[in-house]
Formats: structure tokens, C-alpha cells, sequence
């Protein structure tokens, strides 16, 4: 993978919500997480799967991952069987569609250095496919309004409108751990208008490092999200409730609560994070100190305690059934729902309050139907 553009497709939902967030982060250190690593392994995967399907030569990359086990190949092979049914689908319409896989996508003619490398692009007479794979298994990633992928396609388009007179542009998202596959099909001229409207002058204010501070789910990750003031300063209007208790609030003062609750925490747990690696790095706080936290006793060498109680005429080993997640990832899934598909029950989730908004079924409220889940 190449460096990323400063306005960066895969960060494009923050700083379209958030212009000055990205002077604001660009001198803090990216910090890759596992989750990270992860989904760059996976995709290397699954770019190497897919050139061999598509008949093209591929180095194995395998031995230099860090994340590979039988989920990843049921990832990848999923994948791949869907690029290629849809392969199959555009060679209705054109003989020979162009596929591109991990292509570069330049739209820096609306932003300022901007490009992004597309997971997976066929082109055809007619129609042009985004395709983005996504890895994580924590967030649903919605195809709709996705500016991610409304970036990849305006880049495409750049490439491509011309030579194969493209009409439309479908967007997709293939999820396969959250079993998540998303299409949205819009005319070519309305990713065009959002680029002439939209995007192009709100670039110029992130480039610029201006426009307005703005709070929202894309502040996760934000680098400076810990010390953001602006993001204090949203979070902190619930103390205009003076924490009453909540049968003395109003009905629209416990739904405004109920909007801003979560990013609260997730606020709060972010700036306990970044107080404590700041100690850690030698910062002395003037009303909080380190100390050693609890600790558990724990064995030295596993293997000799094993040979000791061993000898003692004890077994020293306990035994469980792998849980459903961990025996997935151990089969696969394909190979796991073979064996286990009939074994495997998923009763009701417990309930949850959520925005009206979202798309899950809503259940009717009798409590005593929920009593045993408490």
C-alpha cells in the first residue's frame, strides 16, 4: 500500500463532516491498531486470490501475514466468487469489462492531492462497479451516501467516462464477517453534482484547515479526538441537565440525552486513555498520580507446572468446547456450517434502545417477554 493522500478517501467521512479536523491531526502519529493489521491482511489476501481466479500472476502472501487462518481464506474465497459472478453479469452487456484490482483512483481534480486505491473496479459499456471489501466485523459500513466509495468512483470516472461511456455507477460493499453486502446504483451525473457542490468546496476548507468544528460518530477516529475542545465542549452540554435524575426530566430532555449518552462515554474513555499514556510518557499531572494497578498470579512455565502436578498424580488440564466464534475462525465458515449448522441456535437478543432510525424490526414492549434475559 502507497502513502495516503492527505485528504484520503478512507478518511473523507470525517473531514467532510469535520473540514479543520484534518490540520488539526496532521501532525500526530498514525497509530495502527490490530484491527488494522487485520484488515491490510485480509486484503493483501484477497487481492492474491482474486488475480489467480482471474488468471493473472500472483505471489502468495501468505507466510507474511500476520493474520491468516481459515476465516481469512473463507473471506477471500467469498470474495472472489462474488467479484466474478458479477464479472459474469457485465459481460452481458460488454464483451470484455476491464477489471482493476487495488487501482489507483486520482481526484485530486476536486481535491487538492487527493487519490485512493479501489479494492476492486469493473468497468463495462454502460455501467461502472465500485467494489470496497471491509474486513471489520465491529461497524456495519452502509453503502448508501458512503463517501469512501463516491470518491473511488468519482476517480474512476475521471479515468474511464470517455472510453467506455459509462451511465451509471454502482457502489458496493462486500462485509462478509457481519455478512454485509450492499449495492447502491446511482446516475453518473449525480456523483458529479456531489463533487461540484459538496465535495469541492468543503476540500478547500480541509486543506485550508478551515471551516467549522463538528462532532459525530466519524470522531472515532480522529487522532486528536482526546483533546479536541470542540469535542469536550459538545459532549459537556448534557451537564445543562444538572444530572437530575431521569423521572424529573421531560420527555425531549431524556431523548436529547439519549442522542449525546454514547459519545459522552466514548469521549470520557478517550480522554482517561490519553491522560494515562501522557503519565506513562512522563507527564505529571497535578491532581493524579501512577500507580501499579492489580495484578493476578500467574505461572512462569507453564510446561514445568504441567510436568509437576503431572508427576503428582494429577491432571493438570482443563478442557471446554472452543465458543461458536473461535470454532469459526478455526473451520472456517463454509466448512463450519457444514458440520455445525444443525448444533448452532441463536435466541432473541436482549433489548435495546436505538434511534428510530435504525433498520432493525422494532419489538413490542411487554417486559415480562424479556424477563428471563435480564
Amino acid at each position: 500500500m502507497g502513502k495516503h493522500a492527505f485528504l484520503s478517501a478512507s478518511s473523507s467521512h470525517r473531514w467532510l463532516n469535520c473540514p479543520p479536523s484534518a490540520r488539526l491531526s496532521e501532525s500526530y502519529e498514525d497509530k495502527s491498531s490490530n484491527y488494522a493489521v487485520e484488515g491490510t491482511d485480509a486484503h493483501a489476501f484477497c487481492e492474491y486470490k482474486l488475480q489467480l481466479a482471474l488468471g493473472r500472476p500472483a505471489s502468495d502472501p501468505t507466510e507474511n501475514l500476520t493474520y491468516y487462518n481459515a476465516e481469512t481464506e473463507d473471506c477471500a474465497n467469498g470474495y472472489v466468487a462474488y467479484i466474478l459472478e458479477l464479472v459474469e453479469s457485465a459481460k452481458q452487456t460488454c464483451s470484455h469489462p476491464l477489471v482493476l484490482i487495488e487501482q489507483r483512483l486520482d481526484f485530486s481534480k476536486y481535491v487538492e492531492g487527493g487519490f485512493g486505491t479501489g479494492d476492486c473496479v469493473v468497468i463495462a459499456d454502460g455501467m461502472l462497479y465500485i467494489i470496497d471489501y471491509k474486513h471489520g466485523e465491529g461497524v456495519r459500513v452502509e453503502v448508501e451516501g458512503n463517501p469512501q466509495l463516491m470518491l473511488y468512483a468519482l476517480g474512476a470516472l475521471e479515468m474511464f467516462d470517455g472510453v467506455y461511456d459509462i451511465d451509471a455507477v454502482s457502489m458496493e460493499v462486500y462485509q462478509p464477517r457481519l455478512e454485509n453486502i450492499s449495492t447502491h446504483t446511482v446516475f453518473k451525473e449525480s456523483i458529479y453534482q456531489w463533487a461540484e457542490e459538496v465535495l469541492r468546496p468543503t476540500a478547500e476548507l480541509a486543506y485550508a484547515g478551515e471551516g467549522e468544528f463538528n462532532c459525530g460518530d466519524w470522531c472515532q477516529f480522529c487522532r486528536v479526538k482526546a483533546e479536541c475542545r470542540a469535542r469536550a465542549e459538545h459532549n459537556l452540554e448534557l451537564a445543562r441537565h444538572d444530572f437530575k435524575l431521569p423521572p424529573l426530566l421531560e420527555d425531549d430532555e431524556v431523548e436529547a440525552v439519549l442522542e449525546k449518552v454514547d459519545g459522552l462515554v466514548s469521549w470520557a474513555n478517550d480522554i482517561k486513555a490519553y491522560a494515562l499514556q501522557t503519565a506513562l510518557n512522563g507527564k505529571k499531572w497535578s491532581s493524579w498520580k501512577l500507580v501499579a494497578g492489580r495484578s493476578n498470579r500467574r505461572y512462569t512455565d507453564d510446561a514445568a507446572v504441567a510436568k509437576v502436578v503431572s508427576t503428582a498424580g494429577y491432571d493438570p488440564y482443563e478442557r471446554s468446547v472452543l465458543s461458536i466464534t473461535a470454532m469459526e475462525k478455526v473451520l472456517g465458515k463454509t466448512r463450519f456450517t457444514e458440520l455445525l449448522g444443525g448444533l448452532i441456535e441463536k435466541p432473541p437478543g436482549k433489548p435495546a434502545l436505538v434511534p428510530a432510525t435504525d433498520k432493525r424490526k422494532e419489538i413490542t414492549a411487554a417486559a415480562n417477554d424479556f424477563a428471563d434475559q435480564n
